[in-house]
């Protein structure tokens, strides 16, 4: 992908303070996107990635939001128009991953679930639609080899991503032909140990045990999102309503 590819361009990354949406954030960055970050609780991190952007020489800024509430989203879509004029790709990475035993799941814990992963984009998309019509934009869905493969341990957030998955279609057909919608999926993604997500002995396993299954012999990093969502905020807007799996090949399996 060329170097400056989305120069003048505007995205907003919501749950980009750290992990996944940090390196999404900065991808896009370093391809010459002015970036907003939302976080829900991370202000901190939040904080560090928007410096780590404006260290970039391109516009960034931190903003408070929950995609459960429609005032937060509202007033966060306001608050990045007033920033930076205009709002050319939308990335819905906020997200909760969960598990639990289907047998005795509870209806919190299923609705904690969908209110993020599924209610959430369907709310920052609905509220940054006008402002991406007139730019012609992008809306890239962060999903998951979960929507197609059942977990049974994970069956609420599988659903929730399924669910993610079909809004992306949706979505494509309904904002058409303005605005194109696509959907990354990745598989299992490894990330640097850090004290909050600190790796339990039974995590490295699974880890290994998803790494042997995996046709590419590696789990996934979060660079491989990144550059697959780059793909898609800078590749042709034809490409619409459409699922990237970035797993090594585990679906296969």
């Amino acid at each position: 992908m060329a170097s400056e590819c989305l120069s003048g361009k505007s995205v907003l990354v919501t749950g980009g303070a750290r992990r996944m949406g940090r390196a999404i954030a900065l991808s896009l960055a370093h391809a010459g996107a002015d970036v907003a970050v939302s976080w829900r609780t991370s202000q901190l991190e939040a904080e560090q990635t928007s410096a780590a952007i404006a260290a970039l020489g391109r516009r960034a800024f931190a903003i408070q939001c929950d995609v459960r509430s429609e005032p937060s989203v509202r007033a966060a879509i306001a608050s990045v128009i007033a920033t930076f004029g205009h709002l050319d790709v939308l990335v819905n990475n906020a997200a909760v991953f969960a598990s639990a035993a289907l047998e005795s799941l509870t209806l919190d814990q299923w609705d904690a679930v969908f209110e993020t992963n599924a209610r959430g984009p369907f709310l920052v998309a609905r509220e940054a639609l006008p402002h991406l019509r007139t730019a012609r934009g992008r809306i890239v869905n962060i999903g998951s080899l979960g929507a197609s493969h059942a977990w049974a341990g994970h069956a609420h957030y599988c659903a929730s991503k399924a669910a993610l998955h079909m809004l992306t279609q949706a979505m494509a057909k309904a904002f058409a032909p303005e605005v194109s919608v696509n959907c990354v999926a990745p598989g299992w993604i490894e990330f640097p140990a850090s004290p909050e997500f600190s790796e339990s002995s039974a995590a490295e396993r699974e880890a290994a045990r998803f790494a042997a299954k995996t046709p590419m012999g590696r789990n996934g990093a979060a660079n491989d999102v990144a550059q697959a969502v780059l793909f898609f905020a800078s590749g042709p807007h034809f490409i619409t309503g459409q699922t990237l799996a970035v797993d090594g090949g585990l679906g296969l399996s």
